[in-house]
């Protein structure tokens, strides 16, 4: 996995789903959510994410995000927000389903930037961009080692 740009994780027990995919899905869930409710439209659920949480999540994850977001860290943050985060978990109701009017409304504004029949050269633009943010990774290494040394094992302890 490491050759080639990835990092393997283990699973602790065993779940359905790839924890990727799980992540996803709570990320999907409430994209379709604001859709479904008239708060956002599809085109600026992709706004939004692809200039704000992606800017972030492409280089670090969502813990070290909010570790860096309160002054004294994570302990900080879920001091100040933790409360206001709950009650907006309780009002998405992930049990929800979606509407066919709903995905027929994503669909249409998707094939609005491109037609179905263009899917594959789409996914070529995207797995180009990925392979570019993959080397910049590489390309960083060095900084990002200067800055997160790794600990010997007996440190870890």
């Amino acid at each position: 996995m490491e050759n080639v740009g990835n990092k393997p994780v283990v699973l602790m027990k065993e779940v359905p789903g790839f924890a990727q995919n799980r992540l996803q899905y709570a990320l999907l869930a409430e994209s379709f959510r604001l859709v479904e409710d008239g708060v956002l439209s599809p085109a600026d659920v992709d706004t939004t994410v692809v200039y704000g949480l992606a800017m972030r999540y492409s280089f670090m994850g969502p813990f070290q995000t909010i570790d860096l977001n309160a002054p004294k860290g994570v302990s900080d943050y879920c001091n100040r927000y933790l409360e206001g985060i709950y009650k907006i978990l309780v009002a998405q109701d992930n049990t929800r389903r979606f509407s066919p009017e709903t995905v027929n409304k994503i669909d249409e504004h998707q094939r609005s930037l491109y037609p179905q029949e263009k899917l594959g050269e789409t996914c070529a633009w995207r797995d180009k961009r990925l392979m570019t943010l993959t080397a910049h990774y590489h390309d960083m290494k060095d900084v990002d080692a200067k800055l997160f040394p790794k600990k010997s094992d007996a440190e870890k302890q």
